[in-house]
């Protein structure tokens, strides 16, 4: 399952791929906002997708705000969740095979629709490469997770 929810900012982009993805056959969940309201916050939004990518370890989740910066800050709250703010497919893809990452941190407003998209695709269809420093890694997050 992919999770997805913007604020006011990315309202239009993630509309744009909630409906492409799904003539993709990419099974999306929208969480929101489902009406455009210029004054909705966009911690709001995020926390419904990490709550639900924490719930299952094989779901992912793609928030999206004007910057990215915002909803990868309140992403990366939760527990077990690891936002990366991207816009760039090869960098998004570097985010899944060295960092697992699992929820991706959209800029609606650096980023046209087009590239938003080649940018999700390349997300979604990277696995982690399970390369042992890059696990040792991740559990050195976890650890620091735990810790505080």
């Amino acid at each position: 399952m992919i999770y997805i929810s913007s604020d006011h900012a990315g309202f239009d982009l993630k509309n744009y791929l909630v409906t492409t993805l799904t003539e993709k056959g990419y099974e999306i969940t929208d969480l929101g906002p489902k009406d455009m309201d210029p004054n909705d916050d966009y911690p709001d939004y995020v926390k419904l997708v990490a709550q639900e990518v924490q719930k299952d370890d094989q779901s992912k989740g793609i928030v999206i705000c004007k910057n990215g910066v915002g909803a990868s800050i309140i992403a990366n709250k939760y527990k077990g969740i690891r936002a990366a703010l991207s816009w760039d497919p090869e960098h998004a893809k570097s985010s899944r095979t060295d960092d697992d990452s699992n929820i991706l941190s959209l800029p609606s407003g650096f980023i046209t629709k087009e590239q938003a998209l080649e940018t999700v695709e390349k997300w979604l269809n990277t696995s982690f490469s399970n390369e042992e420093r890059h696990v040792r890694r991740i559990n050195k997050i976890q650890e620091i997770e735990n810790e505080n």
